[in-house]
């Protein structure tokens, strides 16, 4: 059986030789970069498992969070002790979750998460990203009101993957680019991997993660286009508008999320080529506080 060293040193040469490519396991580390002395904070990464996709109806199964230092700079430092739990919901959890996930009934049975014991954890944070954070902020916010109280980032939606040089923006395929690959589907792997992809620099020494800020510090305004005619629907769909079919928490029309300075712009944009009229649309300003919750 060869030595890891020599392992290593196949695997080497055979992405040295340009006709393969190898992916090597993650092994999460503590120690990501050293402190600088930037002013530091701490984040978590979330991911959840739940029995379905509407946070109203269906529950959470599995929580798992691993919280990380950072400096108001964008580096990652170092990574703690992961908090991972598994919860029994009301319901016998659907066959196809179970086959996604591989949490079945006998997993959970009797476990139980309470909501003390995840503010705990939570408290000290300022920020909480998660991969797909208009999933998960809806799902955590509804068991526990302390991720109300914080700053919220996505690192699917707020960064630009292919910009770095990546092919899709699931979690895996993200991966795979970067050189690794990790165990299963369940939610403290995703979490250690995406804070691992978080923290690694770019080849061009971008940091992910740097780029994930400045997009969640910045304010954006999400405009609503109400009683836009029908037949420009696919215009505004082009524009990137999309529909809210929702009438409970704002207005069932399109809508759209620009940057503060975009917003003049994006009123001419619809005086001119939707309504043909002078119009001040409904709009509301959104922050990290409140973006990807239903009360954004």
């Amino acid at each position: 059986m060869p030595t890891p060293a020599e392992l290593e040193m196949m695997a080497t040469a055979l992405s040295a030789s340009g006709n393969y490519r190898v992916l090597r396991r993650l092994v999460p580390k503590t120690r990501l970069r050293e402190p600088d002395g930037t002013e530091s904070r701490q984040g978590i990464f979330i991911d959840l498992e739940t029995t379905g996709l509407d946070p109203v109806h269906d529950e959470i199964i599995e929580i798992a969070m691993v919280p990380f230092r950072y400096g108001v700079n964008g580096y990652i430092y170092e990574v703690g002790e992961p908090f991972q739990r598994l919860r029994q919901p009301s319901k016998p959890i659907p066959a196809e979750i179970t086959a996604l996930t591989g949490i079945d009934d006998a997993m959970v049975a009797g476990h139980v998460v309470t909501q003390a014991e995840v503010s705990a954890f939570v408290s000290p944070a300022s920020l909480v990203v998660a991969h797909n954070a208009g999933f998960d902020r809806r799902f955590a916010e509804r068991f526990s009101d302390v991720f109300v109280t914080k700053a919220w980032a996505c690192s699917m939606s707020q960064i630009d993957w292919a910009q770095l040089g990546f092919s899709g923006t699931k979690l895996r395929y993200l991966a795979a680019d970067a050189g690794f690959f990790y165990d299963g589907h369940r939610a403290i792997h995703d979490c250690q991997a995406a804070v691992s992809l978080l923290a690694e620099p770019r080849a061009d020494g971008t940091i992910p993660f740097t780029r994930m800020l400045e997009r969640a510090r910045k304010p954006t305004i999400r405009l609503w286009a109400e009683n836009s005619p029908f037949e420009l629907k696919d215009h505004l769909k082009a524009r990137g508008y999309r529909w809210n079919p929702d009438a409970t928490t704002a207005p069932r029309a399109w809508y759209i999320d620009v940057e503060e300075n975009a917003l003049r712009a994006e009123v001419e944009y619809l005086s001119r080529e939707i309504y043909q009229r002078e119009v001040e649309p409904l709009s509301r300003r959104i922050t990290a506080y409140d973006r990807f919750s239903e009360r954004a």
